[in-house]
């Protein structure tokens, strides 16, 4: 059927032109808008007022409002009078059918109350409840914060689903898909770019002290104070090497480690040359004095009815991991001192070592997830931060609706060849979970094989700062390709929980990579040039304002590095763009 055919061609008109402006922008309301396109022009029913459309599928209430607006506007471009809304014309005609019936004990009727709208509270152990509470732990402080992962972590005890699997494998949504609604109700704001930081508003507040009121709430939590009444005390942080020392059998350590290991390494001073870099003597921590360990972040779940599933098929594959919250990463390896005073004794800390390997793993439905949300990009910049030098990204292809699939696919196709190629990651792709399962149990055979048997050389956490890691990593790599440098796990998270404490470097690499078609490879090459975003706008004022001077910026980037080949090779174009950005050019 043509759509001029149709009993609502002016409406199915508009949405049709919507839905070609959603296919060209490649923009999540696609499916919506086909929806919708589809079910109006497949009704028979004309229609006067786009309210009406509410009972067909893909028509919610937003789409009708912006269908009315769109109608609005032509009655007023035409001189028609504007259809009368479904409603206000129900309450006229019942209005007047019963003035005409009752007329005589009209005035003697009591007005019909209004009802008051409920003040909103989430379901129990929801992903809104859960999101709440994980808020409300933050100081009522406009300067507090949390990130996406952080808020995982501190929600994910009061929801009973998961936030990052979904608990319907051909599903998108998780838990986390509550965030959309508590940003839409005023409840929660978010601010920052590219990572996104979320807290409570006065409403937000106002929502948890109505879930406090609650009775489910009081009674779990009533149950959970007179359980915490009945434990032992822990053991304080200032017990470092004690405190330092795990519980490998549960999900949760023994103390809050996060705010130990905090500060167990400094800010320190920036570092522009290898010269500030620091001279040390290596730990050396002789073979068979350690064994190697798999460390599972403790929200990699399979679904809200299986929370153990991934250790307890490890156990199975005779690999037993320690469940912990890893500040990067989903999996990683560390070799645990049999003598746990053999760290100390040498002037570091705690009784594991973190080795150079972590594992990524993505569902590939959260990897499309990613890459449209752009955390995809951000999450390999930190794991480039993190100095390890075997990173695995492993993408789980689960069954997908395969047009949702199709939508996304060339971007997938992109972002894996830019992990491999770019990043130099290796990429392992599995089928499911148990495939997944077997590659990590093979993985840390492989591991224990190969690290067991050889010395570990740890650097000592005293001459490591934040400011300071990552080159130096990059400069011993350099200076001794061959031999593989360390450094306890305490020190490793300490690092990480400073992910957004970035170095000078790192803060210059990311803006030059605003740029349209300025790789991360291209972007160090330019920093390796130019030290500093001073140094970068100070050698564009150098070049001159006159015609002469304009040209000189804009082929700067081409001509200093001309020397650069492949993928590293500046063009004249890319030169072009920089200059625009950094000279004004």
């Amino acid at each position: 059927m043509e759509d001029s055919e149709s009993a609502n061609p002016q409406f199915l008109a508009w949405v049709k032109e919507w839905l070609d402006v959603a296919r060209e922008r490649n923009s999540k309301g696609f499916t919506a808008y086909r929806n919708a396109y589809e079910s109006l022009k497949a009704c028979p029913i004309a229609f006067e007022h786009p309210a009406s459309l509410q009972q067909l599928k893909g028509f919610g209430p937003k789409l009708c409002e912006r269908l009315e607006d769109k109608l609005k506007h032509h009655c007023q471009q035409n001189g028609l009078p504007m259809p009368e809304h479904p409603q206000v014309k129900k309450a006229n005609e019942r209005a007047l059918n019963e003035q005409a019936g009752n007329d005589d004990d009209a005035g003697t009727r009591p007005k019909k109350r209004t009802r008051q709208p409920k003040a909103y509270v989430p379901a129990f152990r929801s992903g809104a409840y859960a999101l709440i509470l994980g808020l409300s732990n933050l100081p009522e402080d406009v300067s507090s914060s949390l990130t996406k992962a952080e808020l995982i972590e501190a929600s994910q005890p009061h929801c009973d689903a998961s936030f990052t699997a979904p608990s319907d494998p051909t599903k998108f949504y998780t838990a986390w898909s509550s965030m959309k609604t508590l940003i839409q109700k005023e409840l929660v704001y978010e601010r920052g770019r590219p990572l996104r930081r979320y807290a409570l508003t006065d409403e937000g507040w106002a929502v948890v002290k109505r879930i406090k009121e609650t009775a489910q709430w009081q009674e779990e939590n009533g149950a959970n104070e007179q359980q915490n009444s009945t434990r032992p005390p822990q053991p304080s942080v200032a017990a470092a090497d004690h405190a330092l020392t795990l519980d490998t059998r549960g999900t949760q350590p023994t103390v809050d480690e996060h705010s130990f290991y905090q500060n167990v390494v400094s800010d320190g001073p920036v570092v522009l040359e290898d010269d500030d870099l620091p001279s040390f003597t290596p730990i050396r921590i002789p073979p068979g004095s350690f064994t190697v360990h798999l460390v599972l972040d403790v929200r990699e779940v399979r679904a809200k009815t299986d929370r153990d599933y991934m250790q307890e098929e490890l156990v199975k594959q005779g690999v037993k991991p320690i469940m912990r919250s890893l500040e990067i990463g989903d999996v990683q390896w560390i070799a645990k001192c049999h003598d746990s005073t053999l760290l100390s004794r040498h002037g570091a800390e705690g009784d594991e070592i973190v080795l150079d390997w972590i594992v990524e793993r993505k569902r590939l439905d959260d990897l499309i997830g990613s890459i449209k949300d752009g955390r995809f990009h951000e999450q390999k910049f930190r794991l480039n931060r993190a100095g390890v030098r075997k990173v695995v990204y492993l993408i789980e292809e689960i069954s997908m609706d395969s047009a949702a699939y199709q939508r996304y696919e060339e971007a997938v196709q992109s972002a894996i060849a830019s992990t491999q190629v770019v990043n130099g990651y290796f990429v392992k792709r599995t089928q499911k979970m148990d495939d997944t399962i077997k590659y990590l149990a093979r993985l840390t055979t492989m591991l224990k094989r190969t690290y067991e048997k050889n010395h570990l050389n740890v650097i000592p956490t005293k001459v490591i700062t934040a400011q300071n890691y990552s080159r130096l990593v990059q400069h011993l790599r350099e200076k001794e390709p061959t031999v593989a440098y360390h450094v306890t796990y305490p020190a490793f998270a300490s690092l990480a929980s400073k992910s957004e404490t970035m170095t000078l470097r790192d803060v210059f690499l990311k803006m030059l990579m605003t740029t349209k078609g300025l790789t991360g490879e291209r972007a160090l090459e330019i920093q390796r040039k130019w030290k500093t975003p001073y140094d970068f706008v100070k050698a564009f004022d150098a070049c001159g304002t006159d015609e002469q001077g304009k040209k000189r910026k804009r082929d700067l980037v081409a001509n200093e590095l001309s020397h650069l080949v492949g993928r590293k090779k500046m063009s004249k174009p890319l030169s072009h763009r920089i200059a625009e950005v950094w000279g004004g050019a």
